[in-house]
């Protein structure tokens, strides 16, 4: 059982109570950056399956791919869903033109990885969306438990993992978080031969969420020997 599992029942019926007001503005970011569209757009880490609405009132068909079997059982009255590895998908290279990620790369140790996984499955000239923890302004660096100020201590430039966080109430302190600076994310993006097309943030008054749009250019291509798609059974 992955600390996922652990808490996939907390997660679903307590904490995401929390989060009904959108208060990162993370369905506004995804409207905006991923945009209206058709056929299969598939989420990473896509968990209980929250945002498969909106990217459904967008006109794409949601799939997703989550790690943890405990998550993916909420998830499953949703959107159809599979469970693996984000950096090894079980999809087709080129065979999308819709991939996001919303709020797990502090999930993924190895999210270079995961982009380039991202990257291979995107048809050419296909999107990628990322929203996720803005990593100037959170982390086991950052005090926010004064909702008007952040307090960045030490630890900014120093990636890795860590289950240090400023509230026992999220899901940090339960399952600890990856942190990688500014620069290092994005040129991962870069490295993996997206490229940037627009960006936005969210949270008040200091931004929680930090966001892109980045397509994939012609020349990206990476091989793998990934299994086609393989969904589980919806009960």
């Amino acid at each position: 059982m992955t600390a996922y599992d652990a808490i996939a029942d907390w997660y679903e019926t307590t904490f995401l109570a929390t989060q009904r007001e959108d208060p990162l503005a993370l369905g506004p970011a995804l409207r905006e950056l991923l945009g209206p569209g058709s056929g299969p757009c598939l989420e990473l880490g896509c968990g209980t399956g929250v945002h498969a609405g909106t990217i459904r009132e967008l006109g794409w068909s949601p799939l997703g791919v989550d790690v943890s079997a405990g998550m993916l059982h909420h998830a499953t009255g949703r959107l159809p869903v599979a469970q693996g590895d984000a950096g090894a998908l079980p999809v087709a290279t080129g065979s999308l033109a819709a991939v996001v990620a919303i709020m797990v790369h502090t999930d993924m140790p190895a999210y270079p990885a995961v982009l380039r996984e991202a990257a291979r499955i995107l048809a050419p000239g296909g999107v990628f969306v990322h929203v996720g923890v803005h990593p100037c302004f959170c982390g086991g660096f950052a005090d926010r438990s004064d909702e008007h100020a952040v307090v960045i201590r030490p630890g900014y430039r120093e990636p890795g993992w860590t289950t240090a966080s400023w509230t026992d109430q999220g899901l940090r302190d339960k399952v600890g978080a990856a942190h990688l600076p500014l620069p290092d994310l994005l040129h991962a993006v870069l490295d993996a031969g997206l490229a940037f097309e627009r960006f936005a943030e969210g949270g008040e008054p200091t931004p929680t969420a930090l966001g892109w749009r980045a397509k994939k250019t012609s020349g990206a291509f990476v091989e793998s020997s990934s299994p086609r798609w393989t969904p589980l059974q919806r009960p």
